[in-house]
Protein backbone atom coordinates (compact mmCIF):
# COMPACT_ATOMS: atom_id res chain seq x y z
CA UNK A 1 0.00 0.00 0.00
CA UNK A 2 1.41 3.02 -0.95
CA UNK A 3 1.83 5.97 1.42
CA UNK A 4 -0.42 8.94 0.21
CA UNK A 5 2.22 11.82 0.44
CA UNK A 6 5.51 10.06 -0.58
CA UNK A 7 4.25 7.51 -2.89
CA UNK A 8 5.92 4.77 -0.92
CA UNK A 9 5.12 1.59 -0.21
CA UNK A 10 3.32 1.53 3.59
CA UNK A 11 5.06 -0.29 6.42
CA UNK A 12 1.81 -2.05 7.64
CA UNK A 13 1.70 -5.01 5.22
CA UNK A 14 5.10 -5.39 4.83
CA UNK A 15 6.65 -4.72 8.31
CA UNK A 16 9.60 -3.00 6.73
CA UNK A 17 10.29 0.20 8.51
CA UNK A 18 10.09 3.39 5.50
CA UNK A 19 13.34 5.05 4.87
CA UNK A 20 12.16 8.26 6.84
CA UNK A 21 12.00 5.83 9.75
CA UNK A 22 15.07 4.67 9.27
CA UNK A 23 17.09 7.96 8.88
CA UNK A 24 14.87 9.07 11.84
CA UNK A 25 16.58 6.17 13.83
CA UNK A 26 19.95 7.06 13.10
CA UNK A 27 18.98 10.42 13.51
CA UNK A 28 18.03 9.13 17.18
CA UNK A 29 21.17 7.23 17.71
CA UNK A 30 22.78 10.19 16.93
CA UNK A 31 23.22 11.24 20.58
CA UNK A 32 25.47 7.96 21.08
CA UNK A 33 27.71 9.20 18.12
CA UNK A 34 27.61 12.51 19.32
CA UNK A 35 28.94 11.11 22.67
CA UNK A 36 31.17 9.24 20.78
CA UNK A 37 32.74 11.91 18.72
CA UNK A 38 34.48 13.67 21.57
CA UNK A 39 37.31 10.40 22.17
CA UNK A 40 38.63 12.09 18.96
CA UNK A 41 39.98 14.97 20.98
CA UNK A 42 42.32 12.71 22.61
CA UNK A 43 43.54 12.30 18.81
CA UNK A 44 43.69 15.70 18.04
CA UNK A 45 46.05 16.38 21.04
CA UNK A 46 48.82 14.21 20.15
CA UNK A 47 48.92 15.86 17.10
CA UNK A 48 48.83 19.05 18.55
CA UNK A 49 51.91 17.67 21.23
CA UNK A 50 53.95 16.54 18.23
CA UNK A 51 53.84 19.83 16.47
CA UNK A 52 54.97 21.22 20.06
CA UNK A 53 57.68 18.38 20.29
CA UNK A 54 58.99 19.52 16.60
CA UNK A 55 59.19 23.47 17.35
CA UNK A 56 61.14 22.61 20.46
CA UNK A 57 63.50 20.01 18.29
CA UNK A 58 63.67 22.57 15.86
CA UNK A 59 64.81 25.09 18.61
CA UNK A 60 67.24 22.63 19.54
CA UNK A 61 68.43 22.26 16.14
CA UNK A 62 68.83 26.03 16.08
CA UNK A 63 71.00 26.15 19.19
CA UNK A 64 73.13 23.41 17.89
CA UNK A 65 73.61 24.82 14.54
CA UNK A 66 74.22 28.24 17.06
CA UNK A 67 76.93 26.29 18.86
CA UNK A 68 78.80 24.78 15.59
CA UNK A 69 78.94 28.52 13.98
CA UNK A 70 80.28 29.79 17.01
CA UNK A 71 83.22 27.22 17.35
CA UNK A 72 83.60 26.88 13.35
CA UNK A 73 84.11 31.11 14.03
CA UNK A 74 86.53 30.33 16.93
CA UNK A 75 88.63 27.55 15.09
CA UNK A 76 88.66 30.13 12.21
CA UNK A 77 89.99 32.67 14.67
CA UNK A 78 92.64 30.69 16.07
CA UNK A 79 93.86 29.56 13.22
CA UNK A 80 94.19 33.01 11.73
CA UNK A 81 96.41 34.23 14.81
CA UNK A 82 98.75 31.16 13.96
CA UNK A 83 99.31 32.26 10.36
CA UNK A 84 99.78 35.93 11.44
CA UNK A 85 101.82 34.92 14.76
CA UNK A 86 104.21 32.59 12.34
CA UNK A 87 104.27 35.49 9.21
CA UNK A 88 105.51 37.72 12.14
CA UNK A 89 108.10 35.51 12.80
CA UNK A 90 110.61 36.53 9.56
CA UNK A 91 110.54 39.70 10.88
CA UNK A 92 112.05 38.52 14.62
CA UNK A 93 115.37 37.86 12.68
CA UNK A 94 116.71 41.60 12.65
CA UNK A 95 118.73 42.19 15.14
CA UNK A 96 116.90 45.31 16.73
CA UNK A 97 113.89 43.06 17.34
CA UNK A 98 115.91 40.26 18.85
CA UNK A 99 117.64 42.41 21.24
CA UNK A 100 114.19 44.13 22.53
CA UNK A 101 113.05 41.21 24.14
CA UNK A 102 116.43 39.55 25.46
CA UNK A 103 116.52 43.43 27.06
CA UNK A 104 113.04 42.32 28.52
CA UNK A 105 113.96 38.85 29.82
CA UNK A 106 116.10 40.05 32.80
CA UNK A 107 112.93 41.47 34.84
CA UNK A 108 111.93 37.67 36.36
CA UNK A 109 109.42 38.10 38.69
CA UNK A 110 106.74 40.61 37.25
CA UNK A 111 102.97 39.59 37.61
CA UNK A 112 101.02 38.98 34.51
CA UNK A 113 100.09 42.75 34.77
CA UNK A 114 103.68 43.76 33.98
CA UNK A 115 104.48 41.58 30.92
CA UNK A 116 102.47 43.86 29.02
CA UNK A 117 104.27 46.74 30.38
CA UNK A 118 108.11 44.76 29.18
CA UNK A 119 106.66 43.66 26.14
CA UNK A 120 105.03 47.63 25.66
CA UNK A 121 108.80 48.52 26.35
CA UNK A 122 110.40 46.67 24.00
CA UNK A 123 110.83 48.84 21.15
CA UNK A 124 112.15 51.21 23.54
CA UNK A 125 114.84 48.64 24.36
CA UNK A 126 115.72 47.84 20.53
CA UNK A 127 117.22 51.61 19.66
CA UNK A 128 119.37 51.01 22.94
CA UNK A 129 121.01 48.70 20.86
CA UNK A 130 123.13 50.41 19.02
CA UNK A 131 125.31 52.24 21.76
CA UNK A 132 125.66 48.27 23.22
CA UNK A 133 127.32 47.77 19.70
CA UNK A 134 129.79 50.87 20.15
CA UNK A 135 132.48 49.42 22.04
CA UNK A 136 132.49 46.01 19.99
CA UNK A 137 133.02 47.98 17.07
CA UNK A 138 136.51 48.64 18.17
CA UNK A 139 137.73 45.33 18.29
CA UNK A 140 140.88 44.88 20.56
CA UNK A 141 143.81 43.68 17.85
CA UNK A 142 144.68 40.00 18.88
CA UNK A 143 147.96 39.84 16.81
CA UNK A 144 146.16 37.93 14.29
CA UNK A 145 146.93 40.91 11.28
CA UNK A 146 150.66 41.55 12.30
CA UNK A 147 150.95 37.24 11.80
CA UNK A 148 149.21 37.67 8.36
CA UNK A 149 151.37 40.29 7.34
CA UNK A 150 154.85 38.76 8.71
CA UNK A 151 153.12 35.40 6.59
CA UNK A 152 153.44 37.87 3.19
CA UNK A 153 156.55 37.22 1.39
CA UNK A 154 156.63 40.74 0.10
CA UNK A 155 156.71 41.92 4.02
CA UNK A 156 160.00 40.49 6.09
CA UNK A 157 159.75 40.13 10.12
CA UNK A 158 160.26 43.19 12.02
CA UNK A 159 163.36 44.91 11.80
CA UNK A 160 165.74 45.55 14.73
CA UNK A 161 165.81 49.53 15.84
CA UNK A 162 167.39 51.17 13.26
CA UNK A 163 167.31 55.31 12.91
CA UNK A 164 167.09 56.50 9.35
CA UNK A 165 170.26 57.75 7.96
CA UNK A 166 171.05 60.62 5.68
CA UNK A 167 169.74 59.79 2.02
CA UNK A 168 170.80 61.34 -1.42
CA UNK A 169 170.27 64.55 -2.59
CA UNK A 170 169.95 68.10 -1.49
CA UNK A 171 168.01 69.40 1.49
CA UNK A 172 165.16 71.38 0.65
CA UNK A 173 163.85 74.61 3.19
CA UNK A 174 160.46 75.51 3.57
CA UNK A 175 158.98 77.42 6.30
CA UNK A 176 155.40 76.22 4.75
CA UNK A 177 153.18 74.24 5.93
CA UNK A 178 150.19 72.05 5.25
CA UNK A 179 147.56 71.42 7.83
CA UNK A 180 145.94 67.87 7.55
CA UNK A 181 142.66 68.88 9.71
CA UNK A 182 141.45 65.08 9.22
CA UNK A 183 144.26 63.28 10.58
CA UNK A 184 144.91 65.73 13.10
CA UNK A 185 148.74 66.63 11.83
CA UNK A 186 150.76 69.19 10.03
CA UNK A 187 153.70 68.47 7.82
CA UNK A 188 156.13 70.50 5.18
CA UNK A 189 154.73 71.66 2.00
CA UNK A 190 157.51 71.39 -0.48
CA UNK A 191 157.59 74.28 -3.77
CA UNK A 192 158.63 73.05 -6.95
CA UNK A 193 159.29 70.46 -8.63
CA UNK A 194 156.77 69.11 -5.98
CA UNK A 195 153.10 70.61 -6.29
CA UNK A 196 149.61 69.64 -4.34
CA UNK A 197 147.86 67.36 -6.60
CA UNK A 198 144.28 65.57 -5.97
CA UNK A 199 143.98 63.95 -2.81
CA UNK A 200 141.73 61.16 -2.26
CA UNK A 201 141.92 58.57 -1.52
CA UNK A 202 144.18 60.98 1.23
CA UNK A 203 143.87 63.94 2.98
CA UNK A 204 146.68 65.48 1.63
CA UNK A 205 148.85 64.35 -1.21
CA UNK A 206 151.82 66.48 -2.84
CA UNK A 207 153.76 64.81 -6.24
CA UNK A 208 156.72 65.16 -8.32
CA UNK A 209 156.62 65.03 -12.26
CA UNK A 210 155.99 61.77 -13.68
CA UNK A 211 158.92 60.20 -14.87
CA UNK A 212 158.58 57.37 -17.64
CA UNK A 213 159.34 54.12 -16.88
CA UNK A 214 159.34 54.72 -12.83
CA UNK A 215 156.13 52.51 -12.48
CA UNK A 216 154.60 55.09 -10.35
CA UNK A 217 155.05 58.46 -9.52
CA UNK A 218 156.44 59.85 -6.55
CA UNK A 219 154.28 61.19 -3.55
CA UNK A 220 153.96 62.59 -0.46
CA UNK A 221 150.64 61.46 1.68
CA UNK A 222 149.02 62.18 4.78
CA UNK A 223 145.90 60.22 5.90
CA UNK A 224 144.29 58.81 9.37
CA UNK A 225 146.10 54.90 9.47
CA UNK A 226 144.29 52.46 6.55
CA UNK A 227 144.64 50.19 8.98
CA UNK A 228 144.03 48.71 12.19
CA UNK A 229 145.57 49.74 14.94
CA UNK A 230 147.88 46.84 16.61
CA UNK A 231 148.57 46.77 20.35
CA UNK A 232 151.90 48.91 19.58
CA UNK A 233 152.82 51.58 16.96
CA UNK A 234 155.69 50.06 15.50
CA UNK A 235 153.21 46.82 14.61
CA UNK A 236 150.38 49.41 13.40
CA UNK A 237 153.37 50.54 11.15
CA UNK A 238 154.60 47.58 9.96
CA UNK A 239 150.61 46.84 8.57
CA UNK A 240 150.76 50.28 7.13
CA UNK A 241 153.58 49.84 5.57
CA UNK A 242 152.70 46.86 3.76
CA UNK A 243 149.60 48.45 2.62
CA UNK A 244 151.38 50.87 1.10
CA UNK A 245 152.93 48.41 -1.76
CA UNK A 246 148.73 49.10 -3.15
CA UNK A 247 151.04 52.22 -4.55
CA UNK A 248 153.43 50.39 -5.81
CA UNK A 249 153.77 48.01 -9.18
CA UNK A 250 152.93 44.60 -8.85
CA UNK A 251 154.81 41.80 -7.31
CA UNK A 252 156.63 44.65 -4.75
CA UNK A 253 158.67 43.19 -2.25
CA UNK A 254 160.14 45.65 0.88
CA UNK A 255 163.38 45.47 2.17
CA UNK A 256 163.91 47.91 5.26
CA UNK A 257 165.90 50.33 5.81
CA UNK A 258 165.42 51.96 9.29
CA UNK A 259 162.82 51.38 12.25
CA UNK A 260 162.77 54.03 14.95
CA UNK A 261 160.49 55.88 17.44
CA UNK A 262 159.15 59.21 16.86
CA UNK A 263 157.57 61.28 19.06
CA UNK A 264 154.23 59.41 19.54
CA UNK A 265 154.55 57.17 17.63
CA UNK A 266 156.85 55.20 14.82
CA UNK A 267 158.79 55.56 11.88
CA UNK A 268 159.62 52.54 9.10
CA UNK A 269 161.67 53.40 6.09
CA UNK A 270 161.97 50.76 3.53
CA UNK A 271 163.48 50.25 -0.16
CA UNK A 272 160.67 48.54 -2.35
CA UNK A 273 161.83 46.41 -5.21
CA UNK A 274 159.77 45.61 -8.38
CA UNK A 275 160.00 45.00 -12.01
CA UNK A 276 159.14 47.50 -14.73
CA UNK A 277 158.81 45.87 -18.12
CA UNK A 278 161.50 43.58 -17.07
CA UNK A 279 163.48 45.72 -15.57
CA UNK A 280 164.17 45.40 -12.16
CA UNK A 281 163.51 49.18 -10.55
CA UNK A 282 163.19 50.18 -6.70
CA UNK A 283 161.38 52.88 -4.64
CA UNK A 284 162.83 54.85 -1.08
CA UNK A 285 159.84 55.11 0.77
CA UNK A 286 158.75 55.82 4.70
CA UNK A 287 155.71 55.69 6.99
CA UNK A 288 155.43 57.72 9.80
CA UNK A 289 152.65 57.28 12.37
CA UNK A 290 151.75 59.54 14.76
CA UNK A 291 149.42 58.76 18.01
CA UNK A 292 146.31 61.71 17.77
CA UNK A 293 143.56 62.05 20.41
CA UNK A 294 140.53 60.32 20.10
CA UNK A 295 140.64 59.19 16.60
CA UNK A 296 142.98 56.50 14.64
CA UNK A 297 146.46 57.23 14.84
CA UNK A 298 148.08 59.51 11.65
CA UNK A 299 149.86 58.42 8.73
CA UNK A 300 152.42 60.29 6.65
CA UNK A 301 153.80 58.19 3.86
CA UNK A 302 155.66 59.09 1.40
CA UNK A 303 157.64 57.43 -1.54
CA UNK A 304 160.08 58.69 -4.56
CA UNK A 305 161.36 55.98 -7.60
CA UNK A 306 165.09 55.99 -8.15
CA UNK A 307 164.46 57.56 -11.48
CA UNK A 308 164.44 60.45 -9.29
CA UNK A 309 166.88 59.22 -6.35
CA UNK A 310 168.06 63.05 -6.50
CA UNK A 311 165.31 64.10 -4.13
CA UNK A 312 165.61 60.71 -1.78
CA UNK A 313 166.45 63.70 0.45
CA UNK A 314 163.07 65.08 0.72
CA UNK A 315 162.56 61.65 2.06
CA UNK A 316 164.78 62.50 5.38
CA UNK A 317 162.71 66.23 5.25
CA UNK A 318 159.16 65.06 5.30
CA UNK A 319 160.01 62.93 7.78
CA UNK A 320 161.40 65.36 10.51
CA UNK A 321 158.44 67.71 9.47
CA UNK A 322 155.18 65.83 10.67
CA UNK A 323 153.99 67.29 14.14
CA UNK A 324 150.21 67.93 15.58
CA UNK A 325 147.84 70.05 13.39
CA UNK A 326 148.67 73.66 13.78
CA UNK A 327 151.52 73.32 15.91
CA UNK A 328 154.96 74.88 14.43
Amino acid sequence: MLDGLGGTQGTRGTGVAPARTAAEAETSASPEAVAATPPRAPSDSPVKRSRIGDLRMRVVYRILAGVVAVAAIAVAAVIGLVSSGSAEQPGEDAPGQIAAPSAAAPSPGPTSASSPASSSAAPSGSPSAPPSSGPSSAPTPDGSAVTAALADPRVPGLPPDKRLGRLPGKPYPSKRRVQDEKSGVSLIRFGKPWKPYGASPFATKQVLPPVKGAGHRAMLVSCPVPTLPQATMKETALLAARWTLNHHPGGARISWTASQPVKDGWLLAYRVKYTVKGKARSSMAAVALTEVPGTKPAMVFVTIPDSQRDRWRDINTAMSSVRPAHAR
